[in-house]
């Protein structure tokens, strides 16, 4: 069988390829070795929200009180029912990338998919050709050999998401948003929660003052932080609990728990797909590719979380649309890696766009700084949702350079400061934007009031 483009992988970077070549009248065929969506719409991204919701709903619940509503009985989550809900939410959203497939004619092949030359995909047994071949095969979380995963007592955010009941104690290691969106639902749920970080503050690709916030905010759900500290080993009792032995600043402790999660990160599937046969380069772990994506072979391109760069489903499929614009003669422009939006779906939640304070100051950057606190917005009080802030960073001629949030629903905020960063807008523009009342977006007009001395509710 012969295609114009086989895409290997159906995650957010493979099915965007895919749609997106099939919509500039490609024959296309897309690989996938497992449900249609990838890791993010099955096991990623989609039914971890679905699960922060129910957590959500549950402390709403439990605080219906402060907002003069009675509840009677107890309320209490149920973990089956959750979960249940998180896969349904999933397999509705893995049938509609396969209705989006069979809309634009899309062939979905199912089978592992590797190369066998520029021009072939061997799937199972049976040899398809295409003119080009796209690599989007995504991640898998990676592992450490001093915490091996057993799918039961140490495990990954796949098991994670699939827990047949609320752990009494969970040892969370990484504070990435993998590890703190876990650590916050279990904490949310009644878990006792201890997050070990290896570097000396939560969250540790976000601003100081974020990271600084999270960690009051973590310690106020009642879980243990401890940043600093490394993990040497986790040992199974005869009890069955986890004996994980940590070093930090006091020292080396033993910790007990009755499961641990490993969160160190995400390890690119790049193993068995035929690089070394076809002669793809790679370096640490991750495919070499140019700005449209193209690997130093002919024909092969590579996007998502097997490049290096950020490993986001939302960069996956940025990637792929100017991969595929490119392989069918137009002329995207390359990614602009500077205004990269990332969210942290706690609570508070965390958004952030382009470079934090001090990456700025690195710079040498004199820059200037805009903060509105939610204490002082009318929508976050009238809410009960005041913890938070919002922070703009700003260079020399008031250009946007950076924005960092904490609080509720700031993640649906970070599209305007995203926007106006790749526009080039300064404080003076976002600040004379005429914002609706009341809302909590109101914040990014008054973080730029105060960025320029003007500021009228601090």
């Amino acid at each position: 069988m012969k295609y114009d483009i086989i895409v290997i992988g159906s995650g957010p970077g493979g099915y965007v390829a895919a749609i997106r070549a099939a919509q500039l009248g490609k024959k296309v065929a897309l690989v996938e070795k497992a449900e249609a969506g990838g890791v993010c719409l099955n096991w990623g991204c989609i039914p971890t929200k679905a699960l922060l919701k129910s957590a959500q709903v549950y402390t709403y619940c439990k605080n219906a009180s402060h907002y003069g509503v009675a509840l009677e009985g107890e309320v209490k989550p149920d973990m089956a029912a959750i979960v249940a809900r998180s896969r349904g939410v999933a397999e509705t959203m893995s049938k509609g990338i396969q209705f989006l497939l069979k809309k634009n004619n899309i062939e979905l092949v199912q089978g592992f998919g590797k190369l066998k030359s520029n021009h072939e995909v061997e799937v199972e047994g049976t040899l398809y050709e295409a003119d080009h071949i796209i690599l989007a095969t995504g991640a898998r979380p990676r592992e450490m050999p001093f915490m091996p995963i057993d799918g039961k007592r140490v495990i990954s955010s796949k098991e994670a998401l699939v827990l047949d009941r609320i752990p009494e104690s969970i040892v969370v290691v990484g504070s990435g948003a993998i590890g703190s969106e876990f650590a916050f639902l279990y904490a949310s749920l009644g878990s006792k929660v201890t997050i070990v970080e290896y570097v000396d503050r939560l969250m540790p690709l976000e601003d100081e003052e974020v990271s600084k916030a999270m960690e009051r905010s973590f310690r106020k759900l009642r879980a243990t932080v401890l940043t600093s500290t490394t993990v040497k080993g986790v040992q199974i009792t005869p009890e069955g609990r986890c004996a994980v032995t940590v070093e930090g600043k006091k020292g080396e402790q033993l910790l007990d728990a009755e499961m641990v999660l490993s969160a160190v990160g995400i390890a690119a599937n790049i193993e068995g797909i035929g690089l070394e046969k076809v002669g793809v380069k790679c370096e640490r772990g991750k495919v070499l590719v140019d700005e449209y994506y193209r690997t130093n072979i002919p024909g092969i391109y590579a996007i998502g979380d097997i490049v290096p760069g950020p490993a986001l489903a939302h960069v996956a499929s940025t990637e792929a649309i100017c991969c595929v614009e490119k392989i069918c003669g137009l002329e995207p422009k390359p990614v602009d890696y500077s205004t990269i939006p990332s969210c942290i779906f706690t609570s508070p939640e965390v958004a952030s766009v382009g470079l934090t304070e001090q990456q700025a100051r690195d710079k040498g950057i004199d820059v200037k700084v805009g903060r509105f606190p939610f204490t002082a917005s009318g929508k976050a009080t009238a809410a009960g949702d005041r913890d938070g802030f919002v922070k703009l960073i700003f260079d020399e001629k008031e250009q946007l350079l950076g924005a960092h949030m904490v609080g509720a629903s700031v993640t649906e905020m970070l599209g305007e400061p995203t926007l106006a960063k790749q526009l080039g807008a300064t404080a003076h523009q976002i600040a004379r934007t005429i914002h609706s009342h009341p809302t909590m977006h109101e914040a990014l007009m008054e973080a730029s009031e105060a960025a320029l001395g003007c500021a009228i509710h601090l």
